[in-house]
Formats: structure tokens, C-alpha cells, sequence
């Protein structure tokens, strides 16, 4: 069983000024989503690895994803091409912060 929302956190550079390395964020199990929405897949070359990108425009079969921040090396849909759908996790609700110990 899924749960519908999950959390995971940001560890890179690629969605600033949106997202920062070290803030959480909520995640609706979805593909319904729309272009700006953000967004976490998972990458189409490395599918146990989860990334956090922008919803640019749907394309067939799939969702070009864009980073926020290209300048700091990010690997989007310019690289790796357009994301199926079937990659798809969901789309971000929310972000927060995690209280310091």
C-alpha cells in the first residue's frame, strides 16, 4: 500500500530560489499535474533515482521537465528528453522546514 502524500527532501541546487538543499516537502501521489506545477519523477535513465523538477509542457506520452536553477549543473529533460508519465510520483504541495535539533 501507498500512502497518498509522502515527504521526501531537497538535496540539490537545481530548483532555486523555489526549493533549497535541506527543505522538505509534501508530496501528492498524482499524475495529474500541469504545466508550473513542480514535480517528482524519477529519472529516466536511473530509475531508483528521485528528482524534483518543474512541469514545463506536456509532450506525447509524457512531461518535459525543467530545472529552476540550470547554472547549477542540473540534469532536466535537456539532457535525458521528455519523462514518461509512468514516472510520474506526484506533484508538490507543500514545502517546510524541519525543526533543528
Amino acid at each position: 500500500m501507498h500512502w497518498p502524500v509522502l515527504r521526501v527532501k531537497v538535496a540539490e541546487r537545481s530548483m532555486e530560489p523555489a526549493l533549497h538543499p535541506g527543505d522538505w516537502l509534501l508530496v501528492l501521489r498524482t499524475r495529474r499535474i500541469r504545466p508550473g506545477h513542480i514535480v517528482l519523477a524519477r529519472h529516466p535513465g536511473r530509475p531508483g533515482m528521485l528528482i524534483v523538477k518543474r512541469a514545463a509542457h506536456p509532450v506525447a506520452g509524457g512531461w518535459w521537465l525543467l530545472s529552476d536553477n540550470p547554472a547549477a549543473g542540473a540534469v532536466d529533460s535537456r539532457r535525458f528528453g521528455a519523462v514518461p508519465v509512468a514516472l510520474i510520483e506526484g506533484r508538490v504541495l507543500a514545502r517546510y522546514w524541519r525543526p533543528r535539533s
